[in-house]
């Protein structure tokens, strides 16, 4: 049917579906529709003229990723409702002016334009996010964007732009990304800067700026991301720097700084990555605080410093330390003041309220949790993608995409990419950061980061380089023995002991499945993809009208009458082990068809453990091995089948299960060894 003639549709989603050829007009005509999604596909040609004259009610468009050119037709602006635009990594050409007509746009990027930013652009009042970065545009950064009130996030990098940076900025209190790198900027940085104190992230990077830092950087409490360096920028690095208490990345290399490291860095309790190389800084680089873990890639070609080894440069002389005598006395005395003013308010706190121990467990989990906490912008995760490219992406899941990133500081990581059509309410990334952010244990996968911005989410989380439990299952080139298979079942039912008992509120994970579990370089288990994970406060279960685990894996209560508690999860840990230690996979066709995972294996298991058992795991050279783990595997699965009792009621507790696994797998040990 041509797409043309539905002529009621509200939504169109063909995104990410490698689609060819040229957008057919007709779909310009639907009139009902309010969110058109195409983007991250091949078609190519040009836009119609009539390209937005019969979209009275588009709020959202995306045609981004694709191979579309020619310009922007000016048509577009009788979209007047239209609320996002995307139009990115296309050949488009020109700067369409007209875009300033869209007057209720939120968000707005574009790339491989030419031109100036017209002066209309304060139009767009409602605009939160504008991406106008990777173009050519050339030209002065216009005052006008100073009168954007709710403008969050201000991305104009990579561009031709010259002049000042305007001294207006101050005046938009909303803006938290501020990112004007690689461009052509001379001058000071304006005094005015120096007020933007709510900034999250800024990059004035590669630029020809000249001047020093105001000592009034200290105020800027919130920031987590600082790029100055690639300027010509001069004078001593103020000791207020100590004052960026969030800061994670600071970046002052390739300027003509000089003067010495100031002592207070060592406060900057988060700072991750430090790169001041190629200035002219002297003197003895600190070693307290965050420098404990720093290397010399930090300090490159700055001939006057010295210090540790390990910093890659001169060993300090008694000379050097003269200098700082007087600043290490003033720094005790404040941390000596400091300390004991904590002491005093920790006393007169605990005297006047007195906490249960259950809620200071939780306090402690929290700060814990905020200790490791990172955020980082949408231009390094492209970065550290190559733009989404395919070739960085690791699989498609329920709810969006993941590819592989590496970060500035070569890290590698899991970029896991949300759909634009989850509902934030029921899934989506708000509940896996939720749960993330707070659970700290060795087999669930570790949050690095977040990335949360108008009409894009993303968690950045530890890259497991060998990949999920389902890959070494199912490939014919991988092999996990009963010993690895054991191990990885002991890891996943110590992560939902966590889960379940460990934690202040029950977390109940609803998706335990083998492409959810995912393995370390050593190939120990972490469990991922906390999409739909349910808080069960102080109940012992809950009931949600949609049911989005998967079907094999689900227990029977969760998919017939929503009803999820810890002991769904415990139902699911049972089909895993069955799945792990048989090789047959509880989705496929002959488990659709009148018998499931569990009827299966309960019918086989009278007959014998190689009836249903994958047969790589018996040793048949040897009898006594055979027995040895003949008798493990038949105790696996009557476990298995406990965990997977038709009632939550009859099915085991999690820490049960957990014992009962190193049992078997201690009297496995047991058997060969008397046997051998």
């Amino acid at each position: 049917m041509e797409l043309g003639y539905l002529n009621a549709i509200q939504k169109l989603a063909l995104g990410q579906n490698r689609l060819s050829g040229l957008i057919p007009w007709t779909i310009f005509n639907i009139s009902s529709i309010l969110e058109m999604g195409i983007y991250d596909n091949e078609l190519s040609g040009n836009l119609p003229p009539t390209f937005g004259s019969h979209l009275p009610n588009l709020e959202w468009l995306s045609f981004a990723g694709n191979n579309l050119n020619e310009s922007i037709p000016p048509s577009i602006s009788n979209a007047s409702k239209l609320e996002t635009l995307e139009l990115s990594s296309n050949s488009f050409s020109g700067y369409p002016s007209f875009l300033t007509s869209l007057t209720s746009c939120k968000s707005l990027k574009i790339f491989r334009l030419t031109g100036s930013i017209p002066w209309e652009i304060h139009k767009l009042k409602k605009l939160q996010y504008l991406g106008l970065y990777l173009n050519e545009l050339h030209g002065v950064i216009p005052n006008q964007l100073c009168e954007l009130p709710s403008l969050f996030s201000l991305i104009l990098e990579e561009n031709n732009f010259s002049g000042q940076i305007p001294e207006c900025f101050p005046n938009v209190t909303s803006l938290r990304e501020f990112y004007l790198g690689f461009n052509m900027l001379s001058s000071v940085i304006p005094s005015s800067f120096w007020d933007l104190t709510y900034l999250l992230d800024f990059s004035l990077a590669r630029n020809n700026l000249i001047g020093s830092i105001s000592p009034r950087l200290g105020n800027f409490k919130d920031l987590i991301t600082m790029d100055l360096s690639g300027n010509q920028l001069s004078g001593d690095i103020p000791a207020s720097i100590g004052g960026l208490t969030n800061i994670q990345n600071l970046y002052l290399a390739l300027n003509n700084f000089q003067g010495i490291i100031p002592k207070t860095m060592e406060s900057l309790r988060y700072l991750k990555q430090l790169n001041v190389s190629q200035n002219g800084l002297w003197g003895e680089i600190p070693n307290g605080g965050p420098f404990a873990n720093m290397s010399s890639k930090s300090f490159l070609l700055n001939p006057g410093l010295c210090g540790l080894p390990k910093f890659g440069v001169q060993q300090c002389t008694q000379g050097h330390n003269k200098h700082f005598d007087k600043l290490l006395i003033a720094v005790v005395v404040s941390i000596v003041l400091s300390l004991s003013i904590v002491a005093f308010t920790l006393i007169v706190m605990i005297r006047r309220r007195k906490k249960s121990s259950e809620e200071r467990n939780k306090v402690k989990e929290e700060l814990l949790a905020s200790l490791t906490w990172r955020r980082i912008s949408l231009l390094e995760l492209q970065r550290a993608t190559d733009g989404f490219d395919d070739c960085n992406l690791l699989g498609k899941g329920s709810f969006g995409r993941v590819y592989k990133g590496v970060l500035a500081d070569d890290t590698n990581v899991a970029i896991k990419v949300f759909n634009d059509d989850d509902d934030d309410d029921i899934f989506g990334n708000d509940t896996e950061c939720e749960v993330l952010r707070n659970l700290r244990h060795r087999n669930l996968i570790k949050i690095i980061s977040t990335c949360y911005t108008t009409g894009f989410k993303a968690l950045v989380l530890e890259f497991m380089p060998n990949g999920s439990l389902h890959k070494w299952l199912y490939s014919h080139n991988y092999f996990l023995d009963i010993f690895k298979r054991l191990d990885i079942l002991i890891d996943v039912a110590s992560a939902l002991e966590y889960l379940h008992q460990g934690y202040s509120i029950p977390v109940v994970h609803c998706d335990l499945k083998p492409s959810n579990v995912l393995l370390d370089g050593d190939l120990v288990a972490h469990i991922a993809d906390f999409g739909i994970s349910k808080f069960l406060g102080s109940g012992d279960s809950m009931t949600r009208t949609l049911t989005l685990a998967t079907i094999g894996y689900m227990a029977p209560e969760f998919g017939m009458e929503g009803i999820v508690s810890t002991k769904s999860d415990v139902y699911s840990f049972g089909i895993l082990v069955m799945e792990v230690f048989t090789r047959r996979n509880p989705t496929e066709e002959s488990f659709q068809e009148g018998m499931s995972m569990k009827q299966w294996v309960t019918t086989l298991v009278p007959e014998g453990v190689t009836k249903y058992a994958d047969a790589n795991l018996l040793n048949y050279n040897s009898n006594r091995d055979f027995k040895s783990r003949e008798s493990c595997i038949s105790s696996i699965m009557k476990l298995a089948l406990e965990c997977c009792a038709d009632t939550p009621r009859d099915r085991l507790a999690i820490n049960d299960i957990l014992a009962n696994l190193k049992k078997i797998k201690s009297q496995l040990l047991l058997d060969l060894r008397h046997r051998s």
